[in-house]
């Protein structure tokens, strides 16, 4: 269904290999350090702000039917994240993400949604919420480091990231660029379930002399199928003033996306 698609872009455009925008590093000049150390390098480098205002283009590809819209995304800090997604101009869909829950609305069916995280933490086998979105967008790490113990490797020139204890049904695998300690690549899967995702964080920019994401692909796939995400920065804009239209039109049905 449309609307079914509608809603996975436009959550996941304002979510969140190799870094083309910083310098080659040879592996042997890769400083080895252990586990702790990458881990508080990286968070003495998440980004630091009060609100964001960006444009970004989405590319989807499920391999049934694809389009490239572009979208509006606003973001303040640990508490709204808004996006709206546009195609040949014309507004398609709005979503407005809170810690407490997820609303969404979109004019090709007329239908809206309005829930918790669920459909997102089925999807990634994991349980999300609001923190995790706002982390994966920022170029951080979709879990909390800090909680478990990690084996560090330097591993295709990047700092590898690998649970001393992996799930058994979920294992979990962080790449950090040794430069920046933003991160890299995040995979996540579930080998039974023969499902999993990818989120490459393939170049960054610097706003206000900030790392910050400037491409991300993000691969999700289950069984044979597979669903791509690019989400592309065009532009960013640090700390402005921002506001949060959303209203769910009258008339419109309330759906449950499975």
């Amino acid at each position: 269904m449309v609307n079914k698609v509608l809603y996975f872009v436009c959550f996941l455009s304002i979510m969140l290999t190799s870094c083309k925008g910083t310098k080659t590093i040879s592996e042997s000049r890769v400083k080895k350090l252990n586990a702790e150390k990458v881990i508080s390098h990286h968070y003495d480098q998440s980004f630091k702000f009060k609100t964001i205002n960006a444009r970004i283009k989405v590319k989807y590809d499920d391999g049934k039917q694809s389009f490239s819209p572009s979208a509006s995304l606003r973001i303040e800090k640990d508490k709204t994240i808004w996006v709206s997604v546009k195609m040949l101009g014309i507004t398609l869909a709005k979503a407005l993400i809170t810690p407490q829950k997820v609303s969404y609305y979109e004019k090709i069916d007329n239908t809206y949604f309005e829930g918790d995280f669920k459909l997102l933490s089925d999807w990634l086998g994991t349980e999300l919420d609001f923190e995790k979105v706002q982390q994966m967008l920022l170029g951080q790490s979709l879990f909390d480091l800090r909680k478990d113990k990690y084996r560090s490797a330097v591993v295709e020139k990047k700092y590898q990231l690998e649970p001393k204890t992996q799930l058994e049904l979920f294992s979990r695998l962080f790449f950090i660029h040794p430069d920046s300690y933003k991160m890299a690549s995040q995979r996540l899967m579930q080998p039974k379930e023969k499902k999993g995702i990818v989120i490459d964080y393939q170049s960054y920019q610097k706003v206000e002399n900030q790392d910050f994401p400037k491409e991300i692909r993000i691969e999700a796939h289950e069984e044979e199928e597979k669903t791509v995400l690019q989400i592309d920065y065009k532009a960013v804009d640090y700390n402005p003033r921002v506001s949060f239209p959303f209203k769910i039109p009258s008339g419109y049905k309330q759906v449950t996306i499975q």
